[in-house]
């Protein structure tokens, strides 16, 4: 299993109050039901005031890296990243879990 895990950081100018920050976090919330292969999908805005902290996440988890590149290269979820992309940068990373009775592989 592996835990597809981003964070998103506005660019200067952007904030929640800004229609296209809105957009992007709808169509994040809606991309576990545009992609078959992910088994979780969780999205939410952070809660942290810290100058440190990221604005925005996402999680995802998939069976293997077969089903992680099926999901980098659906096309739902390149039409949501590109809407993060003039918004924000962001950093990644992807986690290898051990297999848990809750999903079957």
């Amino acid at each position: 299993m592996i835990r597809h895990i981003v964070l998103f950081k506005f660019k200067a100018g952007y904030s929640w109050d800004d229609q296209r920050v809105v957009a992007a976090e709808r169509s994040s919330q809606q991309v576990g039901a545009h992609v078959p292969e992910l088994l979780e999908w969780r999205t939410g805005r952070n809660v942290s005031t810290r100058d440190i902290a990221y604005d925005f996440v996402v999680m995802g988890l998939v069976r293997d890296e077969a089903d992680l590149q099926r999901y980098l290269t659906n096309d739902f979820h390149r039409r949501s990243a590109g809407l993060w992309r003039e918004i924000s940068t962001w950093v990644i990373a992807d986690l290898e879990e051990p297999v848990s009775s809750d999903h079957d592989v």
